[in-house]
């Protein structure tokens, strides 16, 4: 898919939906803490089941996947759109942001600005994705704001999946997290960024491994905040008088995601619409 060409009407309609997406159901854990942060704005989110995982993926399929979703989203009216996946916003949010006519959020910046302010020994690690490792954009984003900080990042290849696979407390997933916790226990980081949506679902694992002393900087809480922030900039709010609702695509089956996204979501997800995309048909 090319360039996301949707034309969009001049002005907007602070009752339009807010845009969300994600490989599979880890970017829930940003829509709860949205629900959370803003209870009177709607939220479509859509999972790209079909094509999880994201990690193993190259830099130019993530931006077609990225073009793709936005699309769909903008077509739905969306207001704003969030990236709600690391892997995606670590390859295609530049392109994202230029293409599309509503401005797009990535998780990337917000971990990296609490990141930077958490660490005491200037010594930060990240847990990621292959493809977000291999993009060094939090070690990009990290050393614009803190040229000086020591970065560790640590791939995880098949973290996600072992999460979102049913067993998410699995021997399986504490032996990868006990894995990936060795570097940066030897490499003495006071902070850890789960670059990943998916992490937070086994924090407490991670949190056994690193010790107590090291802190855990997920996405949710920093990038609801980001939201909120950018919808009051704008003036694009919903009044306090409605309730947000939430809906939810997906682009694998359905009921799958209903089961799956009702751990990391923490409430109830109803009817899953499901939509073909490219390499789902």
């Amino acid at each position: 898919m090319g360039a996301i060409r949707v034309a969009y009407p001049i002005g907007m309609d602070p009752d339009a939906p807010i845009g969300m997406f994600d490989s599979g159901v880890g970017g829930l854990t940003v829509l709860h803490a949205t629900l959370v942060r803003l209870p009177h704005e709607d939220v479509v989110y859509l999972g790209d089941t079909g094509r999880f995982p994201y990690g193993p993926r190259s830099q130019d399929e993530l931006i077609a996947y990225g073009r793709e979703l936005t699309g769909i989203l903008v077509e739905r009216g969306a207001k704003l759109i969030v990236v709600a996946c690391n892997s995606a916003t670590a390859a295609a949010l530049p392109v994202l942001q230029q293409e599309s006519p509503v401005p797009v959020l990535g998780v990337i910046t917000p971990e990296a600005h609490a990141a930077v302010q958490a660490t005491r020994l200037r010594k930060v690690g990240v847990l990621a994705t292959e493809a977000t490792v291999n993009s060094q954009r939090y070690v990009e984003a990290i050393h614009d704001l803190d040229a000086g900080i020591q970065v560790t990042q640590v791939a995880c290849p098949g973290l996600a999946e072992s999460i979102q696979g049913g067993e998410p407390y699995s021997e399986r997933t504490l032996e990868l997290v006990q894995l990936a916790c060795v570097p940066l226990r030897e490499a003495g980081v006071d902070v850890v960024v789960l670059g990943c949506t998916h992490y937070p679902l086994v924090r407490h694992m991670l949190q056994r491994e690193l010790g107590t002393e090291v802190h855990t900087i997920t996405a949710a809480e920093e990038l609801a905040e980001e939201i909120a922030a950018t919808l009051a900039r704008k003036g694009w709010q919903r009044g306090d008088d409605h309730r947000g609702e939430y809906r939810f695509l997906a682009t694998g089956d359905t009921e799958a995601f209903r089961e799956e996204g009702t751990r990391f979501l923490q409430l109830p997800i109803g009817d899953v619409e499901h939509v073909p995309v490219a390499d789902c048909l």
